[in-house]
């Protein structure tokens, strides 16, 4: 990749378009690349280097982004109007770039400040959840989180707060359907994910998704730091609330006596998501944040790259990083379900990019995806889990999940995740309580204009100010300090309430 100051950004010598660095107007001539514009170019966005021919591939990264619809000259931008996606095979050639990790040796490995629960999982933070069974116990779970303010929390400094955990599904859904079986899932993986320290589960009475039910399906059991009550049983909604402020109120106590104290970075689960995307995503934010996670893999913790339609036109060089022909299929299986899913609901994946990803100069879900994938770095693929399903793997693994960043961030918390790095070249503010969230800025011009909400700026790449492995080093060093308790900016504005967001699939009756 070419960062030096020049007006574009050759990403592979194979490629027939160059990206924009910044507002190229009518007229202007690179000499990089001995074209002259034809026409004003917004920055981050494609320029022809080449004759095009109608349906010829266009190149990015080395690969194709997509088809050109029409003859397109040098200098012409390229984008909407005459570029699309389409079919096209690819070479999965399943393990064929699978290379052994080089790990680093566990004498120099790096370390946080963690806090182990009695099972011995480790959380890098501590909240109390009151989780709500049904959107109709919603409103009685939130005043119940919300009856516990800072100025009462503050006798309790080790705990990091009282969430709570809503939801508008629950009740009118097939039990034992797809969707049914998603949520339990995704509710069982937020209740045992270790930075909850204890959770109240809070039902209505009615609803198809019962407290036993739930807990039956799941393995989960009642005790001290796992308390439940439905509403009906107790008596409407000012004894629910009553009741489970007392309750809370006990957990609080044991809670406040964890401490932290060092260990190996290696019990980490980092979940990786991008949102609000622009062009600049794949050439900054996301290949450094895939150098932060190769890092993190040498110190033998775990990464989980996600959103299966986001990563459509990419999977094979996923495939060929597999280290085995099961973990291959596993990832292929997905994507085939995935074009059956989207064609049954008269879908198909290039509805993806957005509106925003578009103007920020992404052109297709080819296109998109390639810059996604660099999220997951360069080593090998260890395995490939369902939405919500449990993490069991060390080093870069992969979670089907939709790419609606709510919904996906939902399905690696419940999986285990407790770290996110979320990169961003729009601008998305988001958090999600109990896991906290780095946002990583594709461009400076972006962490300037929202301070206030991005935590790392990615932006000296592109001004060749920065080597993508150096800021995957910041990045790195963020996460570590962050697991260990520093706040990120989501959790400073206290964003994170509302995001839990699991995956709704099938039938609402």
């Amino acid at each position: 990749m070419d960062t030096t100051n020049n007006q574009v950004i050759r990403l592979n010598p194979s490629d027939n378009v160059v990206v924009a660095r910044a507002g190229i107007p009518a007229g202007a001539y690179t000499p990089e690349e001995g074209i002259t514009c034809r026409g004003a170019i917004p920055a981050g966005h494609k320029i022809a280097t080449a004759i095009i021919k109608q349906g010829e591939a266009v190149l990015k990264y080395g690969q194709v982004i997509g088809f050109a619809t029409s003859n397109i000259s040098p200098g012409e931008h390229v984008h909407t109007h005459n570029l699309e996606a389409k079919n096209f095979s690819r070479d999965y050639a399943i393990g064929s770039e699978s290379r052994p990790v080089n790990y680093v040796d566990e004498e120099d490995r790096a370390t946080f400040k963690g806090i182990i629960r009695p099972d011995g999982r480790v959380a890098t933070r501590n909240y109390i959840g009151v989780m709500s069974m049904v959107n109709c116990s919603a409103s009685v779970a939130r005043k119940i989180a919300d009856s516990f303010t800072h100025e009462q929390l503050a006798r309790f400094s080790n705990v990091d707060g009282v969430v709570a955990i809503c939801h508008g599904m629950g009740c009118a859904m097939p039990e034992g359907g797809e969707g049914f079986t998603y949520l339990q899932q995704t509710m069982a993986g937020y209740i045992r994910n270790p930075n909850f320290a204890g959770l109240l589960v809070v039902g209505l009475g009615c609803e198809g998704n019962q407290v036993d039910l739930l807990f039956r399906n799941t393995g989960l059991e009642i005790g001290p730091s796992l308390q439940s009550f439905t509403i009906q049983d107790v008596g409407g909604t000012s004894a629910a609330v009553g009741e489970g402020v007392a309750r809370i109120r006990d957990m609080l106590q044991e809670a406040n006596r964890v401490e932290r104290v060092t260990v190996a970075a290696s019990n980490l689960i980092l979940g990786l998501e991008c949102g609000g995307s622009d062009a600049y995503s794949g050439i900054t934010a996301n290949p450094a944040l895939g150098a932060a996670v190769d890092l993190l893999v040498r110190h033998g913790g775990t990464a989980v790259l996600s959103e299966t339609p986001e990563i459509y036109g990419a999977e094979h060089l996923l495939t060929r990083r597999a280290t085995s022909g099961e973990v291959g299929e596993k990832l292929l299986d997905r994507i085939r379900w995935w074009e059956r899913y989207l064609a049954g609901n008269n879908a198909h994946m290039d509805n993806n990019p957005t509106p925003g990803n578009k103007a920020g100069g992404i052109t297709t879900i080819l296109e998109k995806s390639l810059g996604a994938a660099a999220k997951g770095g360069s080593t090998d693929l260890m395995d490939v889990f369902t939405f919500a399903q449990p993490i069991t793997a060390k080093g870069l693994v992969f979670m089907d999940t939709p790419g609606y960043d709510p919904v996906s961030v939902t399905g690696m918390v419940a999986g285990g995740a407790t770290i996110i790095c979320f990169t961003t070249g729009r601008g998305s503010v988001f958090g999600c309580k109990p896991v906290p969230v780095i946002k990583l800025a594709s461009t400076t011009a972006l962490y300037e204009h929202m301070k206030e909400d991005m935590d790392i700026d990615c932006g000296p790449i592109v001004e060749g100010e920065a080597a993508v492995e150096e800021m995957g080093k910041k990045i790195f060093s963020s996460i570590l300090e962050t697991a260990s308790g520093g706040r990120t900016r989501s959790e400073l504005l206290g964003i994170g309430e509302n995001e839990f967001v699991p995956w709704h699939i099938g039938a609402l009756m």
